[in-house]
């Protein structure tokens, strides 16, 4: 029997299946490359909020607050800056991780700066309550190091390093007013050659209280003779960019408006990263925060006059830019494919999908993959003692909102072994609402629940509830301009039925509303009951 074309047609049906795997990866709701040359803004409509750049050869990568999310600090790829994949996060689990074992809403991972020195990537990033930590990889892929706590501090945030043409190690960082009682300066450090550990004294080179208020997000550059720090000023969702320079590394420092909302709807516009191409081109990274959205990603022009930045466009020519809707691709000497961070999940193999995250530290009782046997295993863990809300719930496994119309369905199959277990779809937020099955007198009921004010303390209150018979069932959220979120369900994956009310979702605490599940009973027991989730689809 001759087997070459048998196998020839194995390689072609392999070959369509990889490449309808790889195209099932971009995005069915947000695309930022216009496919002409030019993009729009914002090219992350999801929140990867205070994001930072580096250039590495024809190589870009962006790291990004993740606060009490696990696995944190998300590491994404991009060839052009227009079209990034997530590819990993740097750090698995937050320090000290007994803290991080229960959700710490608003904590944990805020403001980080990425960059490559003598062949390593090293992240700074700032723990409010605890300090500013370092790691590193060879890889950006990693694996990364160990958090090194370089700064001990309550209030210390927004760290970015600087290695000087003379050898010295420098540290700027701002100051969270809520821990320090001290807000709006910017401090400069030396560290010591690793940059493991500050040295010396800090010095104050700029006040921001008179004209910047909440100066914060310092990015620490040199060039042009000059030391550059780039700061946001004026608030998260009002304020405006502004540029430092001196000559001297302790100033003083001059201070330039260098971008503003001005005529644009892309308010604040808040901080981010100044990055070049290989052509000589100079391009900004920052965030818009949209609410609900999260802090969406913006990529904008940058050009120089008189050795000052103007990001955006200047439409007056006062030197102030102003933040650009739609413009031309970034010249990078080549042309890149589109792609996106991924959203769906078939839940099929051996890992979760990379957009996952927990709201603690993962405990391995919480869920697993199953190979192929093609879903993800969620397990009904105990609600924590005193919460009768989603709020303090560590096992939510959510994911970001990837743009402002979404439709996100999910199929699964339920299986609990005592009253009062429960799974249910849930959009997440300080308000929140859910659609769910739950067992109670051996009978499933499908339920639709909200709260308002979890943050603080705000109660649940039921929506909806009828007994029904299959444990098989989708869910599906429909999402629609103003973050207005419908729930509905179906037995056959066909016809769908709205249940409960339409509701507005809101941010979480600092960070923007997810999408995701929960499995949760009352009291314990040595076997608890499941939910196998069969599959996930971000659809128009």
């Amino acid at each position: 029997m001759n087997l070459k074309p048998a196998i020839l047609i194995l390689i072609l049906i392999s070959g369509l299946s990889l490449f309808s795997s790889a195209q099932s990866e971009i995005s069915k709701v947000w695309i930022a490359d216009n496919g002409d040359g030019t993009y729009k803004n914002p090219i992350l409509h999801a929140d990867y909020s205070d994001p930072d750049v580096v250039r590495v050869g024809d190589d870009y990568y962006m790291t990004a607050s993740s606060f009490n999310c696990v696995p944190g600090l998300p590491i994404l790829h991009s060839k052009d800056l227009v079209n990034w994949q997530l590819i990993t996060y740097a750090l698995k689990k937050q320090v000290p991780e007994d803290v991080f074992r229960i959700p710490q809403h608003g904590n944990g991972v805020w403001a980080p700066c990425i960059r490559y020195h003598n062949n390593e990537f090293y992240i700074y990033y700032p723990d409010p309550d605890f300090g500013i930590y370092m790691i590193k990889a060879k890889q950006a892929e990693g694996p990364w190091s160990e958090p090194i706590l370089v700064k001990a501090g309550k209030g210390l945030i927004d760290p970015s390093p600087l290695w000087d043409d003379n050898g010295k190690v420098y540290l700027t960082h701002a100051f969270a007013g809520s821990r320090a009682r001290v807000k709006s300066v910017l401090l400069v450090q030396e560290m010591n050659s690793e940059g493991t550990a500050v040295i010396g004294d800090e010095v104050m080179v700029f006040d921001g209280h008179e004209n910047h208020p909440t100066i914060e997000g310092p990015k620490f550059y040199k060039a042009n003779g000059y030391y550059y720090i780039f700061a946001p000023a004026g608030g998260v969702s009002t304020g405006w960019q502004t540029v430092l320079r001196s000559k001297n590394v302790y100033g003083p420092y001059d201070i330039k408006i260098v971008m503003a909302q001005g005529e644009t709807e892309i308010n604040g516009p808040h901080q981010g990263a100044w990055v070049d191409t290989k052509t000589g081109e100079n391009w900004f990274i920052h965030f818009q925060d949209k609410d609900a959205y999260g802090r969406i990603v913006h990529l904008n022009p940058m050009t120089w006059q008189n050795d000052w930045p103007i990001i955006g466009v200047d439409k007056d020519g006062d030197g102030i830019g102003e933040p650009v809707l739609t413009y031309k691709k970034p010249d990078v000497g080549a042309t890149y494919p589109v792609s996106t961070p991924p959203e769906s999940d078939e839940f099929n193999g051996n890992k979760l999908g990379i957009q996952w995250q927990w709201q603690a530290n993962k405990h391995i009782s919480y869920g697993f993959p199953s190979g192929n046997l093609g879903f993800y295993r969620l397990n009904c863990i105990v609600r924590p003692e005193g919460e009768e809300g989603l709020w303090m719930v560590p096992n939510l496994l959510l994911q970001k909102f990837p743009a402002e119309e979404f439709s996100a369905t999910t199929k699964i199959s339920f299986n609990p072994r005592t009253d009062d277990e429960e799974t249910g779809f849930v959009v997440m937020g300080e308000d929140y609402q859910y659609i769910s099955l739950k067992q109670t007198e051996r009978q499933l009921h499908l339920r639709v629940a909200k709260c308002e004010n979890a943050r603080t303390g705000g109660k649940e209150i039921e929506l909806y509830n009828e007994v029904v018979e299959n444990n098989e069932i989708y869910f599906k959220i429909e999402v629609k301009k103003g973050a207005i979120c419908t729930f509905s369900y179906s037995s056959n994956g066909k016809y769908f039925e709205t249940v409960g009310e339409a509701f507005t979702a809101k941010p979480g605490r600092w960070i923007g509303a997810k999408v995701g599940y929960f499995a949760l009973r009352e009291g314990i027991t040595n076997d608890s009951g499941t939910v196998d989730i069969d599959w996930f689809r971000v659809e128009k």
